[in-house]
């Protein structure tokens, strides 16, 4: 087989224009990501979805944001509007675990629907006195035992419907005090407290198939951000034992400095697997295609697994799962 190329990209509308079905049959990206501006009908999502994967020529992994709350590409009137996950372990109580899990499986139930096969979810980074507020209301906890447990039921609810979890933001957001979008946050927590707190919950969903890196210093590690960073790669690939495959978070966010060029070959080298690009024009977009090349051969082996972790959906009664949600939430 052909390796893939070393990329997961996007689009900038709702159908892909003539340059954009040229590059990508040339990229030939591991994978696509869709966002607000590429949702209209039902119909339309699963023509693009079908587009992409005919420029490939196979059946790559298409993902999304659909954490709810804030961070939900798929909206209302259509699609289920979710609250906040924080606001929703705390309404769901002692049964979290129960309704979590039935809100990414019917999130996957919605995603397989229109032909998105993965989740930019759970995201397992630990809420904090000091958690920003753009991370703080998708957390699903204070303590890294109820974050584990909560991101395991949510990557279950996605597997069982078919749908690919992409765990984030190894090894941990959550102490961040800066919003990586626009800056890059130092933790100044040492190795010992960093491995006992933030980095136990990607140990227990070591075994997931995806995971996407953090933006962020960690100063005890070393002074490069975790997605350049070797260092932090090898305690990531050791330490936590996440031996799947790993992006990138985007790398046009503003944390990271430098060209598309030099932050593409950066994170290759230090060891993350495929490259996150998103809100490029597609020039942008040539030069990270460009600058990742196709994946190395650790990096296909672990793409292959990840999408052999596809199944199909298990059997659901849509209108029972939602209506034991609500008993769930609201005792009625």
């Amino acid at each position: 087989m052909n390796r893939f190329g070393a990329t997961i990209l996007d689009a900038e509308g709702l159908t892909l224009s003539a340059a954009e079905k040229t590059f990508f049959r040339q990229a030939n990206p591991y994978g696509f990501i869709l966002f607000a501006r590429n949702i209209d009908t039902p119909d339309q999502v699963r023509g693009l979805c079908a587009e992409m994967r005919a420029c490939v020529g196979r059946d790559a992994p298409i993902t999304i944001d659909q954490e709810g709350g804030r961070v939900q590409r798929l909206r209302a009137p259509i699609w289920t509007e979710w609250m906040p996950p924080l606001d929703f372990v705390a309404a769901a109580g002692a049964r979290a675990a129960e309704a979590m899990y039935l809100r990414y499986r019917l999130i996957a139930a919605e995603l397989n629907d229109l032909g998105i096969d993965s989740n930019c979810a759970p995201m397992v980074d630990i809420a904090g006195p000091q958690t920003h507020d753009f991370l703080r209301n998708r957390c699903y906890g204070t303590s890294p035992e109820t974050v584990a447990t909560l991101g395991r039921a949510a990557a279950e609810g996605m597997l069982a419907g078919g749908v690919l979890p992409v765990l984030k933001h190894i090894p941990g957001h959550g102490r961040a005090s800066l919003d990586s979008h626009y800056d890059l946050p130092t933790v100044d927590a040492p190795h010992d407290a960093l491995s006992a707190h933030d980095f136990a919950p990607f140990k227990a969903l070591n075994d997931l198939p995806m995971g996407m890196t953090a933006h962020l210093v960690y100063s005890s590690l070393d002074d490069r951000p975790a997605t350049l960073s070797p260092k932090v790669m090898q305690v990531i690939r050791e330490e936590i034992g996440f031996d799947n495959l790993i992006m990138t978070d985007d790398i046009s966010m503003k944390a990271l400095q430098g060209s598309l060029t030099d932050l593409s070959r950066a994170a290759l080298e230090a060891g993350c697997d495929v490259i996150l690009h998103c809100n490029g024009s597609l020039d942008a977009r040539r030069e990270v295609a460009e600058a990742a090349g196709p994946m190395s051969f650790a990096a296909q082996t672990r793409a292959l697994r990840a999408l052999n972790a596809r199944i199909a959906p298990d059997e659901l009664d849509i209108p029972a799962a939602r209506a034991q949600l609500q008993t769930l939430l609201h005792g009625t």
